[in-house]
């Protein structure tokens, strides 16, 4: 296993290049690493009016199951719990449209590889 400083500079890296791309997709961010008691989120970003909580999963290798498989019914209550507390923070946000995505990352952190899935789980799903 690779120390931790490794492991967060690589997702530091690969979070940022999930950002990049959600920004040329025409996100706009909202918050980065929204962290709570109950889990954090990644990316919160704006897609038109729609709130988007963004988990990024990367693998150095996709061979063996995208990021999407590990974000099992466990890590998606976390989310779910996690963007209920965004929610209580940010009110503005409360009433409108929000989803959950998922961008997998594979490959080199620096520049990996990117498969934006768009409204991978909803909130009931779990």
């Amino acid at each position: 296993m690779p120390p931790v400083a490794d492991r967060r500079s690589r997702g530091t890296a690969v979070e940022a290049a999930a950002r990049g791309y959600l920004v040329e997709a025409g996100l706009s961010p909202v918050a980065t690493n929204a962290s709570y008691r109950l889990g954090e989120i990644d990316l919160v970003m704006l897609d038109g009016d729609t709130l988007v909580f963004v988990e990024v999963r990367y693998r150095r290798d996709a061979r063996f199951g995208g990021g999407a498989v590990s974000v099992d019914v466990h890590k998606r209550r976390k989310l779910v719990r996690a963007a209920q507390m965004f929610l209580q923070r940010h009110r503005r946000y409360a009433d409108g449209a929000c989803r959950f995505d998922v961008v997998e990352a594979d490959g080199d952190p620096e520049a990996p590889r990117l498969n934006w899935l768009r409204d991978a789980f909803r909130a009931d799903d779990c």
